[in-house]
């Protein structure tokens, strides 16, 4: 289980990147069943696309407010040569990737963004959100593109 977990920023630290204003919690929830409502698309497998789970989901449209979107990239380093970063974000730039158009993979109304250079590390993966005891973060998992990971889950390598 441990080698199918993605590096992975915790929700506290998230929230820290955009502080949040009293009552905004509830607010996003009241319109959380909505938007997920709203939208029932879900993109077919394909290869090139992102694919978040449902729990992915539910969180970023918990978490992020307007435009605000949950950004991947893949940086060298770790023990096994690459590892995930997940940040939140509002600007998308020229290099950002998205299944058919523009950087945005989205999915339920939640959106994730992969700049071109990551997308070929990550292009077929799985992104989650996990909830345990001791904490709660985003993850890649069942990365086609990886070879193998740490024992800790947190760097990868990939296939050649």
């Amino acid at each position: 289980m441990a080698a199918a977990r993605g590096l992975s920023v915790t929700a506290t630290a998230l929230r820290a990147v955009i502080p949040w204003r009293r009552g905004r919690l509830s607010a996003s929830c009241q319109g959380l069943q909505t938007r997920w409502e709203a939208s029932s698309s879900s993109p077919e497998a394909g290869e090139g696309q992102i694919h978040l789970t449902d729990s992915c989901v539910r969180r970023l449209l918990e978490i992020t407010e307007g435009s605000e979107f949950l950004r991947l990239q893949v940086e060298g380093g770790g023990c096994s040569g690459f590892q995930y970063k997940f940040s939140l974000d509002t600007v998308i730039n020229p290099d950002d990737r998205q299944g058919g158009r523009g950087g945005v993979f989205e999915q339920g109304g939640a959106r994730v963004v992969v700049d071109s250079d990551s997308l070929a590390f990550v292009k077929g993966a799985q992104v989650d959100f996990s909830q345990e005891l001791i904490r709660s973060s985003f993850q890649v998992l069942n990365n086609p593109q990886a070879e193998q990971g740490c024992s800790c889950g947190s760097s990868f390598s990939v296939k050649l």
